[in-house]
């Protein structure tokens, strides 16, 4: 259905296939106007296949700085969103620590430094979620090495840590702009092609607490820094609570991309 105008305004990234293609498509259904994130031209016509009644898509890889930069003046001259759902990200099975053409270690860049410059870049909306994983539990935070340069490689380690800091992003704007609700969401073990064939859990459990943080208007969805799983507020790691990382992990960003975070 196209929507009628009365919806929000929302940009998912990553929302060519899994959980954000998901949660774009149940956002459109709901009468919504989706904006849509493919890394490259092929994909993004397969995104518009796939989810028809969507206002557009905007291309970017987000392993690139100049991409990201370009996607976030893209998607402001796109317009005001009201939500934007940072939902891209890459898994941590890789065997060897990769580069990006930038220079930096590809999980890193991808998972923490592509949403800081898109939140640092875009005017703030309303409502900000930051897709992060279970095993933000069992993530270190390494402000000292964020990019595995002195450890040695542990790919699984490297996804845990970059899904922490994806926690303590959100936390950190919660703390900064008090005009927005900034919220973490782990979905669960979900059924796509990150998740693998073992996983326990369906597209619509993993797309359905962003949809209801976005959405809500409810007291228990009104809320920010907090961090959620199938719409129950859960206890996140303490180095994602923690302010000096939250600062710390702000300062790297802005350091490697030359851009600090409006206050």
């Amino acid at each position: 259905m196209e929507p009628d105008g009365t919806g929000l305004q929302v940009w998912v990234t990553g929302s060519t296939d899994g959980i954000g293609r998901e949660t774009a498509a149940t956002l459109v259904a709901a009468g919504h106007r989706v904006v849509l994130h493919a890394r490259d031209q092929a994909r993004a016509e397969q995104a518009r296949a796939a989810v028809p009644g969507a206002a557009g898509v905007l291309v970017g890889d987000l392993a690139s700085l100049a991409d990201t930069r370009e996607l976030a003046a893209a998607a402001t001259e796109a317009g005001l969103f009201d939500v934007v759902i940072h939902n891209a990200g890459i898994g941590g099975g890789a065997p060897r620590r990769s580069v990006t053409g930038d220079g930096l270690e590809l999980i890193f860049q991808v998972n923490v430094l592509a949403p800081y410059l898109l939140t640092a870049l875009m005017p703030a909306p309303r409502r900000l979620v930051y897709l992060t994983s279970g095993l933000e539990a069992q993530g270190t935070a390494a402000l000292d090495d964020l990019q595995w340069v002195r450890r040695p490689w542990d790919g699984m380690q490297a996804y845990s840590d970059s899904k922490l800091y994806d926690v303590a992003l959100a936390f950190a704007v919660a703390r900064r702009w008090q005009g927005t609700l900034s919220n973490a969401v782990d979905p669960g073990w979900i059924r796509t092609k990150l998740g693998g064939p073992n996983a326990t859990d369906d597209l619509p459990e993993g797309a359905e607490t962003q949809i209801w943080l976005a959405t809500s208007d409810e007291e228990a969805a009104t809320v920010t820094g907090r961090y959620f799983k199938r719409r129950c507020e859960l206890k996140a790691n303490p180095a994602a609570t923690d302010p000096a990382v939250q600062d710390g992990l702000l300062a790297a960003c802005a350091e490697l991309t030359g851009v600090e975070l409006p206050a």
